[in-house]
């Protein structure tokens, strides 16, 4: 009969190990599965979001160490007090962790086969399935050793296996970063996506402009009038106002000078079909880094003087 007392330091230290084990496994899987995305894209998927990946990297730098640290101060105390092995907590704890993951290696393995019947396997599907069950086996293993004896060649193994899941997140890690880039890089992204949200809305005004009055304004500065209920758009960085001219009766330039070059295919910022974009073009804000002009002609075929317009609250895009 297990005499074997819990101790509050116990239940909380097997506690908090569950928790960032699983949470840490779960980051991993995720950032992986995004790096693999990008290397290998998808036609269907064509839009990305960088919080995908920044989450998981965030957490994986927190719930890495801390689950090791936690670990070793386990082992420690096992070390001290050999029958804390046998403890309820730790055995509930082994136990559970070999079952969820026993269980995902298994229907890690039926979705595999399942997809290679049905003909729809990829590359990238292959990458996930080979990294649900690496990161699987990995924990599968070195809780099924924890379980075993104390001998050498069981402590070499679990030593191995836990350098190898450094290993894991380290790669997972620098390749997120890879992706992400640095956290300047990210804030002049922001930027440039303000920017394109700016003109874009300026754009819309603009042709909701011609609409109504018949003509282009002659400056973006009608649109600081209170009245119309409307903020004249400047650069959210510098706070110089954006360029603008006018080059003929339908047409005219934006301008803006962009930190970083940039495809923004599917951003929300490209959501503006009112004025007239060229076929063919890759998309319709593309950009490189400085000062860059987009010229816009308003197609009259679908959109006519005093024609109704649907008021759209401002700062919002159609």
């Amino acid at each position: 009969m297990n005499t074997i007392k819990t101790t509050p330091k116990d239940f909380f230290l097997h506690l908090a190990a569950t928790v960032f084990l699983y949470a840490a496994v779960i980051a991993l899987i995720n950032l992986a599965f995004e790096v693999a995305n990008r290397a290998l894209p998808d036609a269907l998927q064509t839009f990305y979001g960088v919080g995908q990946l920044v989450w998981p990297i965030s957490m994986l730098i927190v719930l890495v160490p801390i689950t090791y640290v936690i670990e070793w101060l386990i082992n420690r105390d096992i070390v001290k007090m050999p029958e804390k092995k046998e403890i309820w907590i730790r055995r509930w704890r082994i136990y559970l962790t070999l079952f969820l993951t026993g269980v995902t290696i298994i229907v890690d393995l039926i979705t595999l086969i399942n997809t290679f019947l049905n003909g729809e396997i990829t590359s990238r599907f292959i990458y996930k399935v080979i990294i649900v069950f690496i990161i699987s086996a990995v924990v599968f293993a070195y809780y099924l050793l924890s379980k075993s004896g104390d001998s050498a060649k069981t402590k070499t193994w679990r030593s191995i296996l836990m350098w190898f899941g450094i290993v894991l997140a380290l790669a997972a890690i620098v390749g997120g970063f890879i992706i992400v880039g640095s956290p300047s890089q990210q804030r002049a992204l922001r930027f440039d996506s303000e920017r394109l949200s700016d003109l874009s809305n300026l754009q819309y005004q603009i042709t909701t402009y011609w609409q109504s009055a018949g003509r282009l304004p002659s400056s973006l500065e009608v649109f600081s009038n209170p009245a119309s209920n409307y903020t004249y758009f400047v650069d959210p960085e510098t706070h110089n106002p954006y360029g603008y001219s006018v080059k003929g009766a339908t047409a005219f330039e934006l301008c803006a000078t962009f930190d970083l070059s940039g495809d923004v295919n599917n951003q929300d910022a490209v959501g503006m079909n009112y004025p007239y974009q060229a076929p063919g073009t890759k998309s319709a804000w593309t950009h490189t880094a400085g000062q860059i002009c987009f010229e816009r002609s308003i197609d009259t075929t679908l959109n006519s003087p005093n024609a109704p317009v649907k008021a759209i609250p401002p700062g919002l895009n159609p």
